[in-house]
């Protein structure tokens, strides 16, 4: 690649290894399973529910080190792609073992993949990060992120919509309002302005209101299987953001009934048509 392209050295950063320790502390969960409206507080030495380990590992960028959309500035673990968009597209969780809060923690992270593509909006690079997870037990969780890097455009572009695939065996809504969008980014300390700041979300990324975070569509297709489907456990998650949602969009949870087979499709409809995120959840 030369010089002008999003990423001038691929293979400097592809492979790069990262390690990270923490503790699985109670009042991160605690804050989480308030902001999910859950009645049962959780308490140390309880399993950690899937995809609450995104409380953890959180990188401690210094003020003076973020970018003018809060993201931490190119560079660091993270290969230094100067498109100026960056968002979480799709990723795969797969639980070996369940966690426990309270627990000691160790993540190995690795740059797996880069790969620069043409789309219609620009120029796009897509980057897989590979994460393992450790407690004092051995290997609990594996982990892909697949961030997408895109050129700076008008934020509301249209995009295909992918026919939902009916109503759903259950369904759950819950109002993203910019309170919901706050805490959750807080939780996760997330300081990317399209997720609280209005004015920068509109003005300077074009959205029509704040995003939602595609982490925590995800989290919240999780807790309705739970609330409709206590019994149910689910192994691995795979999801994919397809159509972003504003603040104050009702956030609907559906899918089909775990049942029998191994694994069953949950989604999120988009309320201007489609689906917003569709993901496939496999079941113990």
């Amino acid at each position: 690649m030369e010089a002008s392209e999003p990423l001038a050295d691929v293979g400097a950063w592809l492979g790069r290894r990262e390690s990270s320790e923490d503790q699985l502390t109670l009042a991160p969960a605690a804050a989480l399973a308030a902001t999910l409206d859950r009645a049962e507080m959780p308490r140390e030495g309880d399993e950690l529910p899937l995809l609450w380990h995104w409380l953890y590992f959180l990188p401690k960028v210094r003020q003076s080190e973020l970018g003018p959309d809060g993201h931490p500035a190119r560079g660091g673990f993270l290969p230094p792609v100067t498109l100026p968009r960056r968002m979480w597209a799709a990723g795969r969780v797969t639980e070996h073992r369940t966690l426990v809060i309270g627990s000691p923690v160790r993540r190995e992270s690795t740059i797996a993949s880069i790969e620069p593509k043409q789309g219609r909006s620009g120029a796009l690079v897509f980057v897989t990060v590979r994460h393992e997870i450790y407690d004092a037990k051995g290997h609990a969780i594996s982990e892909e992120q697949h961030i997408v890097y895109r050129d700076a455009g008008r934020g509301a572009a249209s995009l295909p919509a992918n026919p939902e695939p009916g109503a759903g065996a259950w369904r759950r809504s819950v109002r993203a309002d910019p309170t919901l969008l706050f805490r959750y980014s807080a939780l996760t300390f997330n300081g990317h302005r399209i997720h609280y700041d209005r004015p920068y979300a509109v003005g300077t990324e074009g959205y029509p209101g704040l995003v939602v975070h595609g982490p925590l569509i995800a989290t919240l297709l999780v807790e309705g299987l739970h609330r409709t489907h206590p019994a149910s456990r689910i192994r691995e998650l795979r999801f994919r953001a397809l159509r972003p949602l504003f603040g104050d969009d009702e956030v609907v949870a559906t899918g089909e009934a775990p049942g029998s087979a191994l694994s069953c499709r949950l989604w999120a409809p988009d309320p201007r048509g489609g689906i917003a995120m569709d993901a496939e959840a496999t079941m113990e």
